[in-house]
């Protein structure tokens, strides 16, 4: 492996053992594998522990923490906590790449090797994924996703990029505010089709805590709190009402971010952020411009 190319992944779970399965064995069967796959075991009550354990004896590059259990599955800040948890213990010091991995996914074999190539043709890049698919009647449909962004389910980093932005805040709509922040920093973020690239979802985005429209309200507040402008927040809910549930998911999103602003709940309170979100959302309106200018791509030196 080179030195350039040493990948730490990290993924909090809980109760994965319908999905975890299949997820480790897109991990392992990688033709570039990570150099260390720490899984934090935050608190599963079903078959996870005995899947997790059985995977660390066989590759000695799989390590398990187990998390003291908070009682309930809590998405958001939640998540973000377990992944530190994680990272606080990783083993592995010396690092290019780091990533945020759920335990809900499939990865085609050439993942990791294929992404790497992308980032080694752009210095500039800083984080970035594949683009999701649901496994839906035995056809591959894929969930909709800017392609400015970083699929949630498999936040990847340049590990400078990650460093530059703080890492990921303990918040509710983490994963927005890190790309984002790696934008204001001089990053570029995205997310590729591409046949070694698209990987597989397998449950709804969302849904994996009391229901899918709970997690649309979920991301409507999550949307609050990182400052989305209320314009943008309607545009988000007419382009998700195409998605299944039609129609009252994309509302739902529109009523968590209001319910949110009736609640007064806070936000996340960085005004150059705030300045520079809402110049890049309204330049997606084309009611505006971005206030950042990343390069073109350049090989890494």
């Amino acid at each position: 492996m080179s030195t350039t190319s040493r990948i730490v992944l990290i993924s909090p779970v809980r109760n994965e053992g319908n999905f975890i399965g299949r997820m480790i064995k897109s991990i392992v069967n990688q033709t570039l594998r990570p150099v260390e796959w720490l899984i934090v075991d935050d608190g599963s009550t079903d078959t996870t522990p005995e899947i997790l354990e059985k995977a660390a004896q066989e590759y000695d590059w799989i390590h398990i923490e187990k998390k003291p259990d908070r009682g309930v599955r809590s998405v958001g800040p939640g998540v973000v906590e377990a992944f530190y948890y994680g990272y606080e213990r990783l083993k592995t010091k010396d690092y290019n790449y780091i990533g945020k991995v759920d335990g809900d996914l499939e990865l085609p074999l050439k993942y990791f090797e294929t992404l790497l190539t992308f980032f080694a043709r752009d210095r500039y890049l800083g984080g970035a994924s594949g683009k999701p698919f649901l496994e839906e009647n035995g056809k591959l449909i894929q969930e909709r996703i800017s392609d400015e962004m970083v699929a949630g389910g498999i936040n990847f980093y340049r590990r400078q990029c990650f460093e530059d932005i703080g890492g990921f805040v303990r918040e509710v709509h983490w994963d927005g505010i890190a790309y984002h922040r790696a934008r204001m920093k001089g990053w570029r973020t995205c997310s590729m089709e591409n046949p070694d690239l698209n990987f597989i979802h397998q449950r709804l985005m969302g849904s994996s805590h009391k229901g899918v429209l709970t997690g649309r309200l979920r991301w409507g507040k999550g949307q609050y709190f990182m400052g989305t402008h209320p314009l943008y927040i309607f545009a988000i809910g007419l382009y998700r009402m195409r998605e299944k549930p039609l129609i009252i998911g994309g509302l739902f999103i529109v009523l968590g971010y209001f319910k949110a602003m009736l609640e007064s709940i806070p936000r996340y309170e960085d005004q150059d952020f705030r300045k520079s979100l809402h110049a890049w959302q309204m330049a997606r309106l084309k009611l505006g411009k971005t206030l950042e200018i990343i390069p073109p791509p350049q090989p890494d030196a």
